[in-house]
């Protein structure tokens, strides 16, 4: 059956070249692509600061802070990440979609580091700042970059690429590998360094900036206004052609007793109402756009097409099986988050040195990267009822959290670190530094509760 599976980034160029921009709705949203730890969002819908949930849609007036061990990402539409480490609070006063199709963005950094990867401007009226303090750095052309500020002092170190910085002193200008230093009780005054130091921190961004440039790869949505989501796509799933449909997408690890809308949550949101947000890692791009089909003999699958859709995204189904009861929002509004869990039980779980992973947990509890390609493993859990594999790296709050590694909370070095003690909810997946290669993995032998699929699986013979 898995003759049916083709590359997956070569083939998004025929299907996905045609996303549609931001024009096509006029509710701007920008994707909270990565959750560990202790991390709050206040959505600007009247509630203040929640607990954080992935893939929750971020407009404008939306305010994030991590506590200890709390790491987030924001991805915005182009495929530029602000990704933000412990103790750090950011709100985006601005997050505009104009009327001539460019967009606006500012984010402000109110506490603690933030890394950039900006892709540089798509549309020539295109604006994106990040702000701190009085200092302002206006983004044009694509910028990798480290700001940190801390009481009165900011640092601000550029990896590629190079910046201006607006302030009371006048511009200031870096390069890569030059730091500035502000001092922000001085009229903004600062120093520029021929060099960038190293921080603790530096390690984390590069694993996850990796790991969008080697699943983004070689694919025509990169050259498209929307390409948020499509490294999740390429880690947890893959294409494949079906006769007289096209080409479909489906997550690894799913069976015929999935469906995608087991795990999420409805989100409110004042004059919009209820949008779906998906728990799964890869769950942003098929609940906005296209819809999901069930096929005989492949279960559930994703067929991108038409528009795209914003904060109000219908859930698209297409032959359902008999019996299926799609999700239903609340009766009444309500401000927080509502989740929905039908199939946590299903979801990957921690292990005394690992992950064990089940049939139908289509990626859910399994952090972005760590085990390197996914498709063997999901061949022999598909087979098997289940498999278990061995990270190559420990998460980032293992890293950083002396409590749990015995190292210093900002040391640089990995410490040696056991799945047994995460305690992140399964709906709620921690995210781990990427491992290149292969892990190492036993199949378990089927269950009662999880075996093999036989020909009601996910795709066809």
């Amino acid at each position: 059956m898995w003759n049916h599976r083709i590359g997956v980034l070569s083939t998004l160029a025929v299907l996905l070249f045609s996303v549609p921009s931001f024009a096509d709705s006029r509710a701007r949203i920008v994707r909270l692509s990565y959750v560990e730890g202790d991390v709050q969002i206040d959505r600007n819908t009247g509630q203040s600061f929640e607990k954080a949930f992935l893939n929750v849609p971020l407009i404008q007036g939306a305010r994030l802070r991590t506590g200890f061990n709390g790491f987030a990402e924001v991805e915005f539409e182009d495929g530029s990440t602000l990704r933000l480490t412990s103790g750090t609070q950011v709100s985006f006063p601005q997050l505009e979609l104009r009327e001539s199709g460019a967009k606006a963005s500012t984010a402000d950094l109110q506490r603690g580091m933030v890394y950039v990867s900006f892709a540089g401007t798509k549309h020539k009226d295109d604006e994106f700042a990040l702000t701190f303090g009085p200092g302002t750095a206006a983004l044009a052309t694509p910028v990798h970059f480290r700001l940190e500020m801390e009481k009165a002092k900011a640092s601000l170190a550029v990896f590629k690429g190079d910046l201006e910085v607006n302030g009371p002193s006048g511009v200031a200008m870096a390069g890569s590998k030059e730091t500035l230093n502000f001092d922000l009780t001085d009229h903004d005054q600062y120093r520029l360094a021929k060099k960038v130091e190293e921080a603790p921190y530096d390690a984390w961004d590069k694993d996850q900036d990796d790991y969008r440039q080697r699943y983004a790869r070689n694919n025509a949505w990169t050259n498209s206004p929307s390409v948020y989501g499509l490294s999740d796509l390429g880690y947890y799933g893959s294409f494949f052609n079906v006769a007289g449909y096209g080409m479909m997408w489906q997550p690894f690890f799913v069976g015929a007793g999935w469906d995608p809308f087991m795990d999420g949550a409805w989100a409110w949101y004042p004059g919009v109402g209820y949008s779906w947000v998906s728990a799964y890692p890869w769950g942003w791009a098929p609940f906005h756009y296209g819809a999901w089909q069930y096929l005989a003999g492949y279960g559930w699958v994703w067929q991108p097409g038409g528009t795209w859709a914003g904060l109000s995204n219908p859930l698209r189904t297409l032959n359902p099986p008999v019996g299926f009861k799609p999700v239903q929002p609340p009766a009444t509004p309500v401000r927080s988050l509502v989740v929905v869990s039908r199939g946590a039980a299903s979801a990957a779980a921690p292990t005394a040195d690992g992950i064990r992973i089940r049939n139908n947990s289509a990626g859910l509890g399994i952090p972005r990267g760590s085990l390197g390609n996914l498709n063997r493993m999901s061949v022999h859990v598909e087979q098997r009822g289940f498999a278990t594999a061995t990270f190559l790296n420990p998460p980032a709050a293992a890293m950083y959290n002396p409590a749990i590694s015995g190292s210093s909370v900002r040391g640089a070095t990995a410490p040696e670190w056991s799945a047994a003690t995460r305690s992140t909810p399964v709906n709620q997946p921690s995210a781990h530094s990427q491992g290149m290669a292969a892990p190492s993995f036993h199949a378990g032998s089927a269950s009662a509760s999880g075996g093999s699929h036989g020909s009601g699986g996910a795709r066809g013979k």
